[in-house]
């Protein structure tokens, strides 16, 4: 009776940090990109189409598996109240991935419940949690093969997730990769039914593509490389990498190129992962798969200059797994390690988060989408044009159709980048003469001034320092602590 209760101990910790984790969704900090992702599951519940734009297709959401899921929670909750729901559902789908790994690392179901409360409040584990990415179920679904797939050795397991998997991102083929040659090498031999459900997967995400948008990578990932793509020297390179590796590496960004607090925790999570594997273990394999695959992750997406935030969630909970495991299991003085991470690492980077969730949930919801909202009263024929960047909170709820400058949702801009990359603005608002432009710049003071003075008018100024006012003084104190968000100009055409 002891055993069985000693057993659901985990579980308990899932329901705890799952509740817990929910006071996160006061912040309203909700990632941009999101709302491209939903946006895109309202086109295609309204139109039914994969699209951004009505009835024009196109791949605007890395995520295809996240789309569908989202058009679920559309249907059945509505538009005007799914996304609490899908973040709680986002929250419960990464918990539940956390216990998945806490089955593959520990034996003590008391050690297993303290790791997925301590991973499960770590900065990038809130991220995943509330801001409404695709990221919980690819966790989830990573950490269920490892657990289901190569732990207890389930065939079906084997198949079903690498197509999943692969379907939420393309990318995960690094994941799946690493993990395939870490198992080649640990047990010397092939397993078949993975290599076929990574064959499924691959071919499953391509031909959909293909035959749906008739392209084989998504659209965003093209329109990045061809917006943000830069030729750089060798030396070049190596200075960039070294100007942001402080910053992505780790989970706190600190003003300045240098992050001392990124080097002395990735010496300290190297350190644990040493000793861990040196203890010949079962778990070893799966230390191996997760500790190499956070670093060759951050080092491909660092080395190809891709700074998105959310590409490094994953890596670095995982690279922070060796040092949880170490300080827990700890035989002499555990209490005393276990306190003293809690307090000099722990509640430092969750009051950090805490903080920095509830400025940026200000700005993002408080002042950005107050844009959208403007523009959705202003502008009733949602078949009017705006031109402006990013593409997720205004777009989202003004209802306008959408031209954004990266290309993302749109892929004419694609083909005027490919024209004239250093004129592909101005000539993107001359040959498309969208009615609206929202801009950071003040237009009528730009090199193409006479030009935009001649068709457009200015209507409003949002600025971020409206903003920063509370009737909460604590609340107030944050948001002039930490003003996020950027100031914007909005512009009319007149002819």
């Amino acid at each position: 009776m002891a055993e069985t209760k000693n057993k659901r101990i985990p579980i308990y910790a899932v329901v705890f940090t799952v509740v817990f984790k929910l006071l996160f969704l006061l912040t309203h900090y909700i990632q941009e990109d999101a709302f491209i992702t939903w946006r895109v599951a309202q086109n295609l519940l309204d139109y039914g189409v994969i699209g951004f734009n009505g009835a024009t297709k196109i791949s605007a959401s890395t995520t295809h598996l996240y789309v569908f899921v989202s058009w679920f929670f559309n249907l059945i909750f509505g538009k005007e109240h799914f996304i609490e729901p899908i973040l709680i559902f986002n929250s419960i789908l990464f918990t539940i991935g956390s216990l998945f790994l806490s089955h593959l690392v520990f034996k003590n179901p008391w050690h297993k419940a303290i790791f997925i409360f301590l991973v499960g409040i770590l900065p990038p584990a809130i991220k995943i949690s509330i801001l409404g990415m695709e990221y919980g179920i690819l966790f989830f679904l990573e950490m269920a093969l490892l657990y289901y797939g190569f732990n207890k050795g389930k065939k079906w397991a084997l198949i079903i997730f690498p197509i999943l998997i692969l379907f939420t991102r393309i990318d995960t083929v690094i994941f799946l990769g690493i993990v395939f040659l870490v198992d080649l090498f640990w047990t010397k031999k092939i397993r078949w039914n993975y290599i076929l459900g990574g064959i499924l997967g691959i071919s499953t995400a391509l031909a959909f593509n293909w035959f749906y948008f008739g392209e084989i990578v998504n659209n965003t990932i093209v329109a990045k490389k061809l917006a943000y793509d830069k030729p750089y020297t060798f030396a070049q390179n190596l200075e960039y990498f070294r100007l942001n590796f402080g910053n992505f590496w780790g989970m706190l960004k600190l003003p300045g190129d240098f992050n001392p607090l990124t080097t002395l925790l990735l010496i300290f999570e190297l350190l644990c992962f040493i000793y861990l594997i040196r203890q010949k273990e079962k778990r070893n394999i799966f230390l191996w798969m997760i500790f190499i695959f956070g670093w060759v992750k951050q080092l491909i997406f660092l080395s190809q200059k891709s700074l998105f935030d959310w590409y490094y969630w994953v890596p670095q909970i995982l690279l922070f797994v060796p040092v949880l495991i170490f300080v827990l299991e700890q035989k002499v003085k555990r209490n005393l390690w276990l306190s003293l991470l809690i307090i000099i690492y722990i509640i430092p980077m969750l009051a950090f988060q805490t903080i920095h969730s509830i400025a940026t949930g200000n700005g993002e919801w408080n002042y950005r989408r107050t844009i959208g909202t403007f523009l959705n009263t202003y502008e009733k024929d949602k078949n009017q044009w705006i031109f402006l960047e990013p593409a997720g909170y205004v777009p989202y709820f003004s209802g306008l159709k959408t031209i954004d400058e990266v290309g993302l949702v749109d892929k004419k801009v694609q083909e005027e980048i490919k024209k004239d990359k250093p004129h592909f603005w101005i000539n993107t608002v001359k040959n498309r003469k969208p009615k609206y432009l929202l801009s950071y710049q003040n237009l009528f003071t730009s090199k193409d001034a006479e030009y935009l003075k001649s068709h457009y008018k200015l209507i409003k100024e949002f600025r971020v320092k409206d903003h920063l006012k509370s009737d909460n003084k604590i609340l107030e104190k944050i948001y002039i602590l930490k003003p996020s968000g950027t100031d914007y100009n909005l512009y009319e055409r007149i002819d």
